[in-house]
């Protein structure tokens, strides 16, 4: 569904990614995980074309994808979220939702505000999620918990074929983490195409059916949680001291 070819994004002698191949196949959940400065997020931004990549390829279901402008490749069926949630704070969570829509061309422009097909299907996914409670709540009142399942309800809004998930769980109390597993548990069950970057290990070895490894800017093991787990590259470069612990 998702290959990334010798993708690089250079920032001057600074090489952020630096050849990362990696693919995310169809009805999966891959993540991307690797120490601070691995180029996790930067990888993200190349795909999702936030970033302008320095080389190399983003094919999206058989469609090269990189050359595209943001919309274009979100109009294709790829969307994302950010570490920071980036809702209208100034406007409801429906509205936050409602926005994220499938543009309509010319024609959208004689369209109502929020029509009944977007409330209702706004509704649905916030229903999905569990926060139909705080719908008309303005972005500002929100908890950062909230925020990122609001997030998530906006990414839906777009019928995405594969969603990128930066820390979807990132500073999120227990509880409400679980919540989003389980939302992105069941989300992957309907058949959508998953990859997440996530510092929670233990979410990520429950959640993930492959997990790709960068540190320094290049991919450096990919695998099932269990080969990764006991890789000596990964062992060396991130997860060993996480991993010892967690055993003793």
């Amino acid at each position: 569904m998702l290959e990334v070819r010798n993708l690089c994004k250079h920032y001057g002698g600074v090489k952020a990614v630096d050849g990362a191949s990696f693919t995310v196949e169809k009805g999966s959940i891959t993540a991307l995980i690797g120490p601070n400065g691995a180029g996790k997020t930067t990888a993200f931004n190349c795909i999702s074309r936030t970033a302008t990549p320095s080389g190399g390829e983003v094919w999206l279901d058989g469609e090269r994808i990189d050359n595209l402008r943001p919309h274009k490749i979100t109009a294709k069926g790829l969307s994302r979220t950010f570490q920071i949630s980036r809702n209208l704070s100034d406007m409801t969570v429906i509205e936050n939702v409602i926005v994220q829509s499938k543009v309509h061309g010319f024609g959208g422009l004689f369209r109502p505000a929020m029509s009944r097909d977007e409330k209702d299907k706004a509704m649905s996914i916030l229903d999905f999620l569990g926060i139909t409670r705080i719908a008309f709540e303005d972005g500002h009142n929100l908890s950062y918990g909230q925020k990122k399942l609001m997030d998530l309800a906006a990414l839906l809004m777009s019928d995405p074929k594969v969603i990128l998930l930066d820390e979807p769980a990132g500073g999120v109390n227990p509880s409400l983490m679980e919540e989003i597993v389980d939302r992105i548990r069941a989300l992957n069950e309907k058949g959508m195409t998953v990859l997440i970057v996530e510092h929670n290990m233990d979410l990520i070895m429950r959640l993930s059916h492959k997990v790709v490894v960068m540190a320094q800017g290049r991919v450096i093991c990919t695998g099932t949680p269990d080969i990764v787990r006991k890789d000596a590259q990964v062992l060396d470069a991130y997860l060993g001291g996480v991993l010892e612990e967690e055993e003793a």
